[in-house]
């Protein structure tokens, strides 16, 4: 079978596929399985030699290789799991005294142990991360929270005006009692800034105090971590250089907010320290992340001509896909593979959870353009609280559907992957993220390309620090003159676009006050922009 083949041309075979292919551990209690992807025994064969060297690659990646050339990093996110395996002592030493020192604050302050400056007990937890910083904990309290246990939890993850305030707002009677917890790896980077600025602003015009609720996890001897250390913060945590955002969920980004809803950490570190020993193994038909990223490598032609669909069927793991975009999608999609060939790279992601897109978008997945492949994930065991009534268990129906959509999906030639976890916890949930880490990074050596840098979002904050200074520059302009319009701006800054200026100028219109445009927004040459006496 080529990989051209249609599904229906293996419907004959499926069982032996199903058999041959299928991957299992018991200790996870975890399936996989590609059977229902367009990939052949001997299309498999064929990728021996290029993991040969994939698996090299991983191997110097975790003794402490420089793996990401851009920066001069190292990558460590599998060192969190297992500090044995860190490349000095130092490093190993500092990862096991991180662990113990979240596990020993979070348990003080869910047992009333730290109180704040009132002699009050923490209630709540306002999270300010954006990126992994914030989908990461956002997956995991979403996925792992038992009601009645922990903090409840609050995200700030935009600079979204409208979403900042409501939020803000939704804790003004609990101010006293909230933890502010402030990510950010450098320091510098405008969004948990600009959302520490105002969530700080906030609380100190209600006359609760900042620095004795307020809780930093970053690089060391960041501006973040200078700003801590001189104002007194509650706690300081570490984000080493060597963690990228996306991959931090098993550092202090990833553990302080389990710890805080009551989950047992090690646990969480077990599953993702188990499932990369499995994923060392050298037999691609044994290792369930080779297997993915072969199923993705020959779905999109080895150029992610097909998109990931993500469905997993379980509300617990809604968040999942949102999260597997930014790991995949900022990992895979680059522009330039590493001997600086144009490549244009990645996997496009998307999806939300079953049986709801039973009534959503399946039926394009069924009958519309076939550019994906989706990969279910259920988990087996059900809710032992919720009764069967009138001989209707919601499991067994949640279970058909996502049986049946699969079935429907292949009888149309549609390709899916099929993840089963026996039971979910913050064990399997750890082996699940962690299986997805290893199949990017294996992904990502067969295509040549670099999955631990980012320069199209370097690119974009630079187009955004661009833009912000545009906005300074026109604004003083503005201020200067008694009348000017776009041409007249354009002309005093030479390096500017007409269509940047109008854009700012209509944002600027609709909220700075000192400044007042008059003419026909449909004819920007008409616009004259004036300052406000």
């Amino acid at each position: 079978m080529s990989s051209s083949a249609s599904i229906k041309d293996i419907e004959n075979d499926q069982w032996k596929r199903f058999c041959d292919l299928l991957f299992f551990d018991e200790q996870i209690g975890l399936w996989l399985d590609i059977s229902r992807m367009s990939i052949s025994s001997k299309e498999l064969g064929d990728l021996e030699v290029p993991f040969k060297s994939a698996f090299k690659a991983m191997g110097q990646l975790e003794e402490g290789a420089i793996s990401n050339q851009d920066e001069g990093r190292q990558v460590g996110h599998y060192w969190l799991r297992n500090p044995d395996i860190a490349p000095s002592q130092d490093i190993s030493q500092s990862i096991s005294n991180s662990i113990s020192d979240i596990e020993a604050f979070g348990k003080d302050i869910i047992n009333g142990v730290l109180k704040n400056d009132n002699g009050e007990v923490f209630t709540d937890v306002l999270w300010i991360g954006i990126g992994g910083s914030g989908l990461g904990p956002l997956l995991l309290v979403n996925s792992l929270q038992c009601s009645q246990l922990g903090l409840n939890f609050t995200f700030l993850d935009n600079v979204d005006p409208n979403g900042i305030y409501q939020k803000l707002y939704s804790l003004k009677n609990k101010l006293n009692t909230t933890l502010f917890v402030v990510v950010s790896k450098s320091g510098g980077t405008p969004e948990p800034q600009i959302a520490m600025d105002q969530t700080r602003n906030f609380i100190c015009q209600h006359g609760v105090d900042w620095s004795s609720r307020a809780v930093a996890i970053t690089m060391s001897d960041s501006l973040l971590d200078k700003k801590a250390c001189q104002e007194k913060w509650l706690k300081r945590f570490d984000l080493p250089d060597w963690v990228g955002g996306r991959t931090s969920i098993t550092g202090a980004v990833g553990l302080l907010p389990l710890v805080l809803i009551g989950e047992d950490i090690n646990n969480f570190l077990e599953g993702a320290r188990k499932m990369d020993q499995i994923t060392r193994i050298l037999d691609i038909y044994k290792n369930p992340a080779a297997l993915l990223a072969s199923s993705w490598f020959y779905a999109g032609n080895g150029k992610g001509h097909r998109d990931m669909v993500v469905l997993p069927y379980q509300d617990r793991l809604e968040v999942f896909s949102k999260y597997l975009q930014q790991l995949v999608m900022e990992s895979l999609g680059k522009q330039l593979n590493r001997k600086g060939i144009e490549v244009n790279q990645g996997i496009a992601v998307y999806g939300n959870k079953g049986s709801t897109d039973q009534h959503a978008y399946v039926q394009q997945l069924r009958d519309g353009i076939d550019n994906f492949f989706v990969t279910f994930i259920e988990i087996l065991k059900d809710n032992e609280k919720v009764p069967r009534i009138n001989k209707k268990n919601p499991g067994d129906y949640l279970s058909g559907f996502l049986q049946g959509t699969k079935l429907a999906l292949s009888e149309n030639d549609r390709q899916s992957i099929t993840i089963t976890i026996n039971e979910f916890s913050s064990y399997t949930l750890g082996s699940l993220i962690a299986l997805f880490e290893r199949a990017v990074g294996l992904y990502a050596e067969l295509i040549d390309i670099n999955a631990y840098h980012q320069p199209g979002v370097e690119a974009g904050k630079k187009a955004a620090s661009n833009i912000l200074k545009l906005q300074s520059n026109i604004e003083e302009i503005v201020d200067n003159n008694y009348e000017s319009s776009i041409s007249f701006i354009k002309k005093k800054i030479p390096h500017s676009t007409e269509e940047s200026i109008f854009i700012v100028l209509r944002h600027l219109s609709s909220n700075n006050k000192s400044i007042i445009v008059k003419g026909d927004w449909s004819n920007p040459r008409s616009l004259k922009i004036y300052k406000s006496n």
